[in-house]
């Protein structure tokens, strides 16, 4: 159970972040951590928004699991967010696990952080104990029945323990609507064309469910309280730093690989334009760019 994902809101960097949910037997994660690694970075200052809010409704939590940690960039901010807490970061994908254990020594936190290998949410079975704060970005809707994995969760938290999940918000945003070059809009194409890609992933899965992305009916149906739900900016305005580039640059590739061939001929050459390095209109070049995306966090305590 693994996807390279993290930024995506069902969108823009599908393959790219660290939720990790269902298989993709030929991605090299060996290979596909430094990018991951490199995208949770720079959504740092959102996730510390989150972690903040979230430390005013879960006080001193003994456990926290982060289910679908990718390298353990998070994990480790949970870790600093609460001293007290043994973290635990869950993934299907062992070579991102062993990113997410050095990472946690460099910053000093290797005695308290542990790490859980396997099929999510089927590893969690192995926990030594409930969970008193468990966060799931952007995995969930990868799996089958999302309604079904939100009770498994539920069932490894303590009694009165809190699943946060970030799912949806709104789709990162990278360029002005015009760009001076091909067709005005150009981004929000893109956009359309996604949400059909990822349409066709969820009716693709084996034993999908359909469900209404209505996550606080979702999480009450899995006998849990929704108690709160937040949304968190990420501003970065232009002109961005290299980091920014970089990460706008392997979005607009990866997502070349994913969609191309569903592009009409225009947006095809636009979008090849922008990802050429000599060429004065592209990302590697232009002064214009920012990343601009919200992410939307869900909360739901477990009945005592």
């Amino acid at each position: 159970m693994a996807h390279d994902h993290h930024q995506d809101t069902h969108g823009s960097a599908h393959e790219q972040g660290h939720g990790h949910a269902h298989d993709h037997g030929d991605i090299d994660w060996a290979e596909m951590a430094p990018h991951l690694e490199a995208q949770a970075e720079l959504y740092t200052p959102l996730y510390r928004q989150a972690l903040a809010w979230l430390g005013r409704e879960v006080t001193d939590p003994g456990l926290v699991v982060d289910v679908g940690s990718g390298p353990g960039v998070v994990s480790c901010l949970f870790a600093d967010a609460f001293p007290g807490a043994r973290v635990v970061a869950a993934d299907g994908a062992a070579p991102l696990l062993e990113r997410a254990r050095a990472r946690a020594e460099r910053l000093g936190f290797g005695d308290r952080f542990g790490t859980l290998a396997g099929d999510l949410p089927g590893a969690l079975a192995d926990l030594d104990y409930p969970a008193d704060l468990m966060w799931a970005s952007q995995s969930l809707h990868h799996l089958p029945d999302q309604r079904a994995a939100l009770a498994d969760l539920g069932g490894h938290l303590a009694p009165g323990g809190t699943l946060a999940i970030l799912e949806g918000g709104l789709p990162a945003r990278f360029l002005p609507r015009d760009i001076g070059i091909g067709r005005p809009g150009l981004q929000a194409r893109l956009r359309a064309v996604e949400e059909d890609a990822f349409a066709e992933m969820r009716a693709d899965l084996p034993d999908s469910v359909a469900e209404a992305e209505d996550w606080p009916a979702m999480l009450t149906a899995a006998g849990l309280k929704h108690t709160g739900t937040r949304s968190f900016l990420l501003d970065l305005p232009a002109p961005v730093s290299d980091a920014a580039r970089a990460y706008v640059t392997t979005s607009l590739s990866r997502l070349r690989e994913r969609i191309g061939d569903r592009l009409d001929a225009g947006d095809l050459a636009t979008l090849d334009r922008l990802l050429d390095p000599a060429d004065e209109a592209g990302v590697h070049r232009r002064r214009d760019l920012f990343v601009l995306v919200a992410h939307t966090v869900y909360t739901a305590v477990r009945p005592v």
